[in-house]
């Protein structure tokens, strides 16, 4: 399962949350009071993980809301193949493809034999950073 859920009132600033089926960091978080029979809402601002798109969302704190598992792995860069990195997991042995980061330091870094962090969000890959060693 790649997601849990969680009431719109735990999360805070950095936390992560599916908006629209993407999975996002949120940026802002603001909760406003209402009436006397209304319920508190919350305001969230987040910025999707994979497209960098903002998302908003307005639901009472305690509404139940998706919340991305995100499975933080090493892997060393097999092969640059143009616009996607070839990895190996470093715990399973097992090759993936992942799109090269559009953060062009980063892309820089990245050389075979270079040990890289990887996330795994609801099925997805991305590079996240370049871990010691070989660093340019």
């Amino acid at each position: 399962m790649s997601v849990s859920y969680a009431s719109l009132g735990e999360l805070r600033k950095g936390s992560f949350i599916v908006i629209d089926g993407e999975p996002c960091r949120i940026v802002e978080i603001s909760k406003a009071k209402t009436g006397k029979h209304g319920s508190a809402k919350a305001h969230v601002v987040a910025v999707c993980l994979f497209s960098g798109n903002k998302k908003t969302l307005t639901a009472p704190v305690d509404a139940r809301v998706e919340v991305p598992i995100v499975d933080k792995r090493i892997g060393q860069v097999i092969a640059d193949m143009g616009d996607m990195i070839q990895i190996m997991d470093m715990e399973t042995y097992e090759t993936i493809e992942i799109e090269k980061p559009k953060d062009e330091e980063l892309a820089s870094k990245l050389a075979p034999g270079v040990e890289v962090e990887y996330w795994n969000v609801m099925g997805r890959y991305m590079i996240m950073n370049v871990r010691g060693g070989r660093r340019s």
